[in-house]
C-alpha cells in the first residue's frame, strides 16, 4: 500500500458511518438521525419543526450532542418525512455535504467576553463548504471550529480551528498545533475551507487506498506543517502568543453558561442532554428569534423573553449548582445493542441522589454501557463503565448502581 516515506497508514476495519438525516444510523430502538447545526445556531421556526418531527416520526425526544448538534431517535429508516421536513425548515441545505457540516463556534461570542466576534462566520463557512463539491469527501468525524479567543471550542479537539488573537486577527490551528498562518475574522471561513482542501491532499498522499486514509488531522504526522505548506496565498506570520497551549482548555464550571450572563443571555441545560418535543417548543417561544446549541449539551438564549428563566426552570436546569450538570450518559439500553445496562435510568437516579461526590476527584461522572465510552465530555470527569445490568467499574473499583456516586 503506497505511503509517504516513513509514515505508516491508518488501517480501517469499517467505513466512516457517522449518521446524518439522509443516511441515518440503525440503532436498537430504530433509526438515529443527526441534524448538523453549524455554529450551533437554530432559528425558532426550525426548532419547532424539529419538535414536530420528533413527535410525529421519532420517539418524542431530541438529544443534544457533544458537537452542538441535534439527534433524533426511534425513526423509521424508510420514512421520507425527516428529509422532507428538515429540508423545508432549512436544516438540510445539501444532501451531498450533510455529514461534513461539522462546525463549532464560541457560543457566547459577541454576547459576553472573547477577543473577537465570530457570529455569522459559521454560517459563511457552511455556505462555502456546501459550495465546494470536493469537500463532500471529508470524513464525517472531521471538525471545524471558530474560536473567539477564549479557548473554549479550540479545546474540543477540532481538526481545523481559527482562533482569535485579537479583534482583527486570528491564527489557524491544525489538530491543536499552531501553523503561523493568520487572517482577519472575515477571511477565516475561506482559510478554513482552503485548509480542508489541503487536508484531503495530504491525506491522499499518505495513503492511496481509501481504507487506510485518516479520518482526523491528528492521525496524520506533521499535519499542521503539511497543510500550511499547501495554502499558497496564505502567508505564515509570527504568532503574538508564546504559550498557546495554555489557552486550549475545555470550559469548566462558570465557563459553561447556565443561568443569566452579565450581557443578558440565558443558558439552560436539559437533564442528560435530552429534551422533549414540548420543551423544544417552549424554548422556541422563550428564545425567539434564534437559539444556540453548545458542545456542552446546553442551550443559550441570546435574547430571552422576560421571565424566561423562571418558566423554563420547570423541567430544565437554570441553576449552575444543579447536580444534573455533573452527570452525563451514553444512550444505553434499550437504545444501544452494545450496552450492558440502562445507564440513563441509573444516571437519573444519581442526579436524584444529589450527583457525584465532591471528594472523588473530578466531580463529573459519565455513565456508559460499554467500554467504548460514547459521548464522553472533554471536560474533566470519571467514567462509570457498566459490566452488567446493575454493576459498574469506576476508578478501578466494581460497584453496584446504588453505590454509583
Amino acid at each position: 500500500m503506497p505511503t509517504v516515506t516513513g509514515v505508516p497508514p491508518t488501517i480501517r476495519t469499517r467505513t466512516d458511518a457517522c449518521p446524518g438525516v439522509v443516511s441515518p444510523h440503525a440503532a436498537a430502538d430504530g433509526a438515529l438521525a443527526r441534524i448538523r447545526l453549524p455554529g450551533g445556531t437554530i432559528g425558532a421556526p426550525a426548532l419547532r419543526a424539529v419538535a414536530a418531527l420528533a413527535r410525529e416520526a421519532g420517539d418524542g425526544t431530541v438529544h443534544l450532542t457533544s458537537r452542538g448538534n441535534l439527534q433524533l431517535r426511534g425513526l423509521d429508516p424508510a420514512d421520507p418525512r425527516p428529509v422532507e421536513h428538515l429540508t423545508a425548515a432549512g436544516l438540510l441545505p445539501s444532501r451531498t455535504h450533510e455529514r461534513v457540516r461539522n462546525v463549532l463556534a464560541s457560543p457566547l461570542s459577541g454576547l459576553d467576553g472573547g477577543l473577537a466576534d465570530v457570529r455569522g462566520l459559521a454560517a459563511a463557512l457552511d455556505r462555502g463548504l456546501c459550495a465546494r463539491p470536493a469537500l463532500s469527501a471529508l470524513p464525517g468525524r472531521f471538525l471545524f471550529a471558530l474560536d473567539d479567543g477564549r479557548g473554549d471550542v479550540a479545546a474540543e479537539r477540532p481538526d481545523l480551528c481559527w482562533r482569535a488573537e485579537g479583534p482583527d486577527r486570528g491564527e489557524l490551528l491544525v489538530a491543536d498545533t499552531p501553523t503561523g498562518v493568520s487572517c482577519s475574522p472575515a477571511e477565516a471561513p475561506g482559510l478554513l475551507l482552503d485548509a480542508a482542501t489541503a487536508f484531503l491532499d495530504v491525506r491522499a498522499a499518505h495513503a492511496a487506498d481509501p481504507a487506510a486514509r485518516a479520518w482526523r488531522a491528528a492521525e496524520l504526522p506533521g499535519a499542521a506543517t503539511a497543510v500550511a505548506s499547501r495554502l499558497g496565498d496564505h502567508t505564515p506570520s509570527p504568532s503574538r502568543h508564546d504559550d498557546r497551549s495554555a489557552r486550549l482548555r475545555p470550559p469548566e464550571g462558570g465557563d459553561v453558561l447556565v443561568g443569566a450572563s452579565d450581557g443578558g443571555a440565558l443558558g439552560v441545560a436539559p437533564v442528560l442532554g435530552a429534551l422533549s418535543a414540548g420543551q423544544l417548543e417552549r424554548l422556541a417561544a422563550e428564545g425567539a428569534p434564534e437559539l444556540l446549541v453548545t458542545p456542552w449539551r446546553t442551550l443559550v438564549l441570546p435574547v430571552p423573553a422576560p421571565g424566561a428563566a423562571d418558566r423554563l426552570a420547570a423541567g430544565l436546569v437554570v441553576d449552575p449548582g444543579h447536580p444534573a450538570l455533573r452527570v452525563s450518559a451514553c444512550a444505553g439500553s434499550p437504545g444501544c445493542a452494545r450496552s450492558l445496562a440502562d445507564v440513563r435510568a441509573h444516571a437519573l437516579a444519581l442526579v436524584a441522589r444529589g450527583g457525584p461526590r465532591a471528594d472523588a476527584g473530578p466531580e463529573a461522572v459519565h455513565v456508559v454501557g460499554c467500554g467504548r465510552r460514547c459521548g464522553a465530555p472533554h471536560t474533566p470527569h470519571r467514567d462509570a463503565v457498566a459490566t452488567g445490568p446493575d454493576t459498574y467499574v469506576i476508578d478501578g473499583h466494581t460497584i453496584t448502581t446504588e453505590e454509583l456516586r
